[in-house]
């Protein structure tokens, strides 16, 4: 087991509060790393797409960093709760479980993650919480790579929980966790930039059918009553929210083979 680099006699507030403060450091560097690196990208390969955004871009960089602090603080005290007390499913023998539990580890954290967020973001969309949680997010018309963790505090817990509470639930190689967190990272930026970077062959593909990419976002940040999910798009067909693609970014990548809904 992994043992915490801390003394052991600090203080547990104490201790809670430096891991939770390096948590939330290593958050942020993440979504400036992350979100920085695709910023780049866009400048180059489609260039003046964030002309004029400036403000927008330094305003959803202040909402970031204080959701780094949110999610970052939770994370912290779980990875403090694994090393000194041997709490959580987290492993790190890779064969405390049979080889194949560990993708099928990584699709059920992201199954789980898709449904709270999709049941808990359609939830926002309600005209009384949206004004009070989501409408920071929305504020960014049209998002960019800066805007995934553009959230209001409130929102921001919404979904700092719940990967904290799995893993006293459910074991996941500490590896593996380190998988779901980059493909939340990664989707949540690639979904929100503005352009779509997969190609027409995924995006339209039968597994595009099903997984969410940035011409599926898109159409809910430009009609808000649609596409809620965040991986996949199962409960939005399953619930009749599915509306398909943006038809903007539809265009700008090319004709949409025959049968695209758009």
């Amino acid at each position: 087991m992994v043992r915490a680099m801390l003394p052991a006699d600090m203080p547990i507030l104490l201790a809670l509060l430096i891991v939770s403060i390096a948590t939330s450091a290593f958050v942020a560097l993440r979504y400036f790393a992350a979100s920085g690196l695709f910023a780049l990208i866009t400048q180059r390969v489609r260039p003046g797409l964030y002309e004029g955004k400036k403000r927008q871009i330094g305003r959803e960089i202040r909402w970031s960093l204080i959701a780094a602090i949110i999610y970052g603080a939770p994370a912290g005290m779980v990875l403090w709760a694994w090393n000194h007390l041997g709490w959580t499913r987290l492993y790190t023998d890779f064969g405390a479980y049979p080889l194949w539990y560990l993708p099928v580890s990584v699709f059920i954290y992201l199954f789980a993650q898709d449904t709270w967020f999709y049941w808990s973001h359609r939830a926002m969309h309600h005209r009384r919480l949206f004004r009070i949680m989501h409408a920071v997010h929305h504020d960014s018309r049209p998002p960019t790579s800066w805007t995934a963790m553009s959230f209001h505090p409130m929102e921001s817990l919404t979904g700092a929980l719940l990967i904290p509470l799995l893993v006293f639930i459910l074991p996941i190689h500490i590896a593996m966790l380190g998988v779901v967190l980059t493909a939340a990272t990664i989707m949540g930026v690639t979904n929100h930039m503005g352009w779509e970077m997969f190609p027409r062959a995924l995006v339209h593909s039968p597994l595009g059918n099903w997984v969410i990419t940035a011409s599926h976002h898109e159409k809910h940040h430009e009609h808000y009553a649609c596409n809620f999910g965040l991986y996949f798009r199962f409960w939005d067909r399953l619930c009749g929210t599915d509306r398909g693609l943006s038809k903007r970014m539809v265009e700008q990548s090319g004709d949409a083979p025959r049968g695209v809904r758009i």
